[in-house]
């Protein structure tokens, strides 16, 4: 499996920078995941380059939040290996790292979106400690500094400023993840993990999520790597997509090309389903 990038990112999506096209950010080799008998996932190669974001599809049970976690250090695999490009330009295997170090990647270079944003908030403190937490987690300790930092990343996310003092609780589902999602980006992370990030929205919610998401990407230059069932949420947000099945990738390639040639029956099945609706 070729881990060279396909040409033709859409700069609307928020194209890699020329001067790292060639240098990946991440770089999986042979991973797989086995929980005994049953596979999480088998033998998956790919690469991430800065500014990309790469979708994996499939549907329920595919091994797509297997991979995701494997790749974001939640799960151990059973073999391969996860390389990352550090700030300083050295590569490193992920799973040789101390615990301390990934927790220290965690806080500065990566975020991780859960599907339910109650995951990834803690609901019994305000909206603005939320964001402020993370920042305190690298060091900034000056409180007005924190909470105007706070109040910028809330209107950044769309949420008006007065709610800053407003716990979790009293947001809705699209404000609550919004709320992660400018949790996870007020640290200046290269590389965002998201596990279906609108599902669970009404239609209308995830419309307005979608062009938030998009905008970030872009306007941050951000690497994405995305999980999702939603082939729609694939082509707005993605420039390269994988399509997983039983645990192992079947088909990758430019999302457009995908989504309007499959070449493999069971992404043919995926597409027309959607085409259906």
């Amino acid at each position: 499996m070729s881990l060279a990038p396909e040409t033709g990112l859409d700069t609307a999506k928020g194209a890699a920078p020329a001067a790292d096209a060639d240098l990946p950010l991440l770089r999986v080799s042979g991973l797989s995941k086995f929980y005994g008998d049953r596979v999480g996932c088998r033998d998956v190669s790919l690469a991430v380059w800065p500014g990309e974001v790469l979708a994996i599809a499939g549907e329920s049970g595919s091994g797509k939040t297997t991979l995701l976690n494997c790749l974001a250090t939640r799960l151990t695999p059973t073999s391969g290996v996860v390389e990352y490009r550090m700030r300083d330009g050295s590569v490193r295997d992920l799973y040789r790292l101390s615990e301390a170090e990934q927790r220290l990647l965690m806080r500065t270079d990566w975020g991780f979106v859960h599907q339910n944003p109650i995951d990834g908030l803690r609901m019994n403190v305000s909206a603005g400690a939320n964001v402020g937490e993370r920042l305190m987690a690298v060091g900034a300790r000056h409180y007005g500094k924190l909470r105007s930092e706070a109040e910028r990343w809330l209107e950044r996310v769309e949420i008006p400023a007065s709610r800053i003092d407003d716990d979790p609780r009293a947001f809705s589902g699209g404000m609550r993840q919004r709320l992660q999602i400018a949790r996870n980006l007020v640290t200046g992370p290269r590389l965002i993990f998201m596990d279906e990030p609108t599902g669970g929205l009404d239609v209308s919610v995830q419309a307005r999520l979608l062009d938030l998401l998009r905008q970030l990407v872009a306007d941050l230059g951000l690497a994405v790597v995305i999980v999702t069932h939603d082939l729609a949420v694939a082509r707005l947000l993605s420039h390269r997509m994988m399509v997983m099945k039983g645990g192992e990738v079947i088909e990758e390639g430019l999302t457009d090309r995908i989504l309007d040639d499959p070449r493999e029956p069971y992404t043919q099945l995926l597409v027309s389903s959607i085409l259906q609706v």
